[in-house]
């Protein structure tokens, strides 16, 4: 992997929750492939392929290939665990500049149920990962962004939240899942609001059906995978470098007038 010593984030630190799989590791590599020092922040991994020990992890993929990264192993839900990963960061690398808050819950097919029958500690579980865990990534982050020195430009920091184009649109079954994305979509635009003064970016992105390992479950019925592929006129469903390169664009310099936003990354899902 090349570490890009001309990359859009050269020497920038940056931390990624939920880095073992999926979006989060496609979001760490490409990254580092920028030029960044990448922060991998994940509970146990969900597949011994992708262990924080193994090979494969994100991080240690990165370091083989030449990068700079490390793993601290962090439950977004917890207040002290969030606060431990900025400070973890800072005593290694100096600063943070870039913080993205991708780790999330989704479903299974037994849990997708009407609002009428929806099982209340799922909510609870969700909303604590998906809402919960986004505020307390932001709230430390710009905290550590607020007390350190600017960039050349005088921007201090990008945060980059991961929502969903469920919190955006809504759909049948899913209530606290779409819940806890909309939370994160108008989180960010109070969180921009706060942090703009001080020159701190704050966007998300709201990805629609990715391939990864939390949607492979219902992409194994083939009715179903080809009716979800039929919701996305470009190119069906998308591949998690899709996510990678949206996140690229907006924890650069690139998105120099850029806050508040919610990107969808859909391929045309919610133009309907």
């Amino acid at each position: 992997m090349d570490n890009g010593q001309c990359g859009r984030l050269h020497e920038k630190v940056a931390i990624v929750t939920g880095s073992s799989t999926g979006i989060g590791r496609a979001i760490a590599l490409r990254f580092s492939a920028e030029g960044a020092y990448v922060v991998c922040a994940d509970t146990e991994s969900s597949s011994d392929s992708d262990s924080d020990s193994g090979e494969n992890a994100t991080h240690n993929v990165i370091i083989n290939g030449g990068g700079n990264a490390m793993f601290v192993s962090t439950s977004v839900a917890c207040s002290q665990e969030v606060e431990n990963l900025v400070r973890t960061t800072v005593s290694q690398y100096g600063r943070l500049d870039i913080f993205v808050n991708n780790a999330g819950i989704t479903f299974d097919l037994e849990t997708l149920q009407p609002i009428w029958s929806a099982d209340e500690d799922l909510w609870d579980d969700i909303q604590a990962v998906n809402s919960k865990g986004v505020f307390l990534g932001c709230k430390f982050a710009s905290r550590q962004m607020l007390n350190q020195d600017p960039h050349p430009n005088g921007d201090r920091g990008w945060i980059v939240n991961v929502a969903s184009i469920f919190g955006m649109v809504g759909t049948s079954n899913f209530a606290s899942y779409c819940a806890s994305k909309g939370a994160i979509v108008n989180m960010t635009k109070a969180v921009a609001l706060d942090c703009a003064p001080h020159r701190i970016h704050v966007n998300c992105i709201c990805p629609g059906w990715t391939s990864t390992q939390m949607t492979s479950e219902l992409m194994m019925d083939e009715e179903t995978q080809e009716h979800i592929i039929g919701l996305h006129p470009f190119r069906g469903l998308g591949i998690p470098d899709d996510i990678a390169r949206a996140a690229v664009f907006l924890a650069s310099e690139d998105s120099s007038w850029i806050t508040g936003v919610a990107l969808p990354v859909d391929g045309g899902y919610t133009a309907r």
